[in-house]
């Protein structure tokens, strides 16, 4: 944590020398960032410093930072109530939430939804239901992929071994490769894409030697990976994916906790594939920045007695009515047609960087989930894991709020509804540091 004591004003230094004796040291970050306000798609520190923000709260400010819709909807709850238990009694906006939720879930069958506190609770839930429903105990996930880190969630999450240290126990689940063009990890046959290579070593290999499909409850998959490096699967991979479940009786889950509510254009990003899940996963951008998470399933999914699960916060009142405004935003003012022009340009403005910069070894994404690859050399694909840690901390230094995902790439997350001026102040800021890196590191 030094380099942040040396990044941070004399007030963010003192908010820091705090934090590292109270708060405890399994939290990760990137930079030394103490903020004191936030609006729109900027972000001010406790030492008066302004940044342009690239992240949105890991991807959860989909509508900005205190988006006036979403303050007002806070503010009149709390003049009415700010706590009942969901799972215990009923309240109005609870319903009218859900309803939305059925309204815009990627099923045409008749829906339930179960409200939670995070992404990763939303996982849990889609485990239990996926137990209780098949009556069967095992799963499969993919490699690369992220979901949580409750003990459940964990059992899936797949893209950094230190997250699974020490932690051995959880749910059964068998891990495959996901369908990367770039990093491709199967040999293909001839004839076959990246995505049917997948879904052919899961059944011809993975069913036939490791575990029967009928002991199999769920597969659960990223329609977008997202802290695995931002991998748009390969075309058919998920239409494939949906059919060999139904051959077996397996649900398809989809966690949409990073790339939901919006972030890729559409409201989900399965839909980019025209494949219908039996339970979907959300969080994140959902309340903008206010704790709340969920499953959507099919009706015929969701059909356990009450006791079979609950929560205490689950579905918070105020929360709930961050979460209805959110999403009246993001209709009224025409935030997924916004998402998906402004990733356009900025993957456009990505490429043509990707021109003058031999770092850059593939830009992609969809709406403004957009993502850069950085290697020592486009051949070899050697991945260029300081180069990509140094532009994150000069971006920063110079007044762009960036994350990393992969080992190796950059993520460029902003809220949906961030204007023109400021993607290009940030993408000039990004280019700067790019340029930095690359005259230090190759």
């Amino acid at each position: 944590m030094e380099l942040h004591l040396q990044q941070a004003g004399p007030n963010g230094r003192s908010i820091i020398e705090r934090d590292l004796v109270a708060l405890s040291p399994s939290y990760t970050r990137e930079y030394g960032l103490v903020v004191d306000h936030a609006d729109g798609s900027e972000v001010w520190d406790v030492d008066g410093r302004r940044y342009v923000d690239f992240m949105a709260g890991i991807g959860v400010l989909n509508v900005g930072h205190r988006h006036p819709k979403v303050v007002e909807a806070v503010r009149a709850q709390v003049d009415k109530f700010w706590h009942i238990c969901l799972s215990d009694f009923y309240y109005p906006n609870a319903v009218e939430l859900a309803e939305k939720l059925q309204a815009i879930a990627p099923i045409d069958d008749d829906s339930r939804v179960f409200f939670s506190n995070s992404g990763t609770e939303a996982v849990e839930a889609a485990i239990k239901l996926a137990m209780y429903k098949t009556g069967r105990t095992r799963f499969v996930g993919f490699l690369g992929g992220f979901h949580g880190r409750t003990l459940g969630a964990l059992s899936f999450t797949a893209s950094k071994a230190v997250q699974r240290a020490n932690y051995l126990a959880g749910v059964k689940v068998f891990h495959v490769p996901y369908p990367n063009a770039y990093r491709p990890v199967l040999v293909q046959q001839p004839g076959e894409g990246h995505g049917d290579a997948v879904i052919n070593f899961l059944e011809e290999q993975l069913f036939r030697t490791t575990i029967s499909p009928h002991d199999v409850a769920a597969i659960l998959v990223e329609p977008i990976q997202g802290e695995g490096g931002y991998i748009v699967p390969s075309p058919h991979f998920l239409p494939r994916l949906r059919e060999l479940c139904d051959r077996y009786g397996i649900l398809l889950m989809v966690d949409e906790v990073q790339s939901g509510i919006g972030r890729t254009g559409k409201w989900w990003a399965v839909e980019h594939e025209g494949v219908e899940p039996d339970v979907v996963c959300f969080a994140k951008g959902v309340a903008s920045g206010l704790p709340l998470g969920g499953i959507i399933a099919r009706k015929d999914v969701m059909d356990w007695k009450p006791g079979s699960h609950g929560s205490t916060f689950g579905g918070n009142p105020i929360a709930v009515a961050a979460a209805t405004a959110t999403l009246d935003v993001i209709a009224e003012e025409g935030l997924l047609a916004q998402a998906a022009k402004t990733g356009q340009f900025m993957i456009d403005a990505l490429a043509e960087m990707e021109m003058r910069h031999p770092s850059i070894g593939e830009v992609r994404g969809r709406g403004l989930m957009v993502a850069a690859e950085f290697v020592k050399d486009r051949e070899s694909k050697e991945r260029a894991v300081e180069l990509r840690n140094h532009v994150i901390q000069s971006a920063f230094r110079e007044g762009l709020l960036l994350l990393p995902c992969g080992s190796n790439t950059i993520r460029f997350i902003p809220p949906l509804n961030i204007t023109r001026e400021l993607v290009e102040e940030g993408l000039h800021i990004f280019e700067e540091a790019l340029t930095e890196a690359e005259a230090k590191f190759l």
